[in-house]
């Protein structure tokens, strides 16, 4: 199905679309990519872009190929059991894509599955692991065993929502 290009503040509110509906986040090539399930991130404005800004922890499969692209997407509308099943399946062990039931979308240089209803297109603008040090509120600390997140800061370069 077609996608049409939409302004970013149209869309439903990005706490409410990562936090509570979760997104599938996509990175890769059409030849090869992965995509995951994620449910921390947020949208925002930061360098004079708007901005969507994910976490991968380095032993995720899509976290190699967020390190070799410099675009990701964000893509939501999915069924549940399809982003469970992409939380639970890594890609580094077989065919998730196509045992999920997804298929390939390319636009720019970014991938995502063509079954999403609404798509974020970013443009890779900065990368960097937490540190620990700078946690402030310790009970951070307790979401990890020494596999800390990448932060990754993607440009929203396009806004896409199905079209009928």
């Amino acid at each position: 199905m077609p996608f049409q290009a939409i302004d970013i503040r149209d869309t439903a509110h990005p706490i409410k679309l990562i936090a509570d509906d979760w997104a599938l986040l996509s990175a890769g090539t059409s030849a090869h990519w992965n995509t995951m399930t994620i449910s921390w991130g947020g949208v925002g404005k930061l360098w004079r872009h708007d901005v969507a800004f994910v976490f991968v922890r380095p032993q995720r499969y899509t976290y190699e190929l967020m390190q070799a692209q410099d675009y990701f997407t964000l893509a939501f509308g999915l069924p549940k059991e399809t982003l469970t099943l992409c939380g639970k399946l890594s890609g580094r062990d077989g065919e998730k894509i196509a045992q999920a039931g997804l298929t390939t979308q390319v636009e720019r240089e970014a991938v995502f599955p063509a079954e999403a209803e609404l798509v974020l297109v970013c443009r890779k603008l900065h990368a960097q692991d937490l540190d620990p040090a700078g946690f402030i509120d310790p009970h951070i600390a307790t979401h990890y065993d020494g596999d800390y997140h990448c932060m990754f800061v993607g440009e929203i370069v396009q806004c896409l929502r199905k079209t009928a």
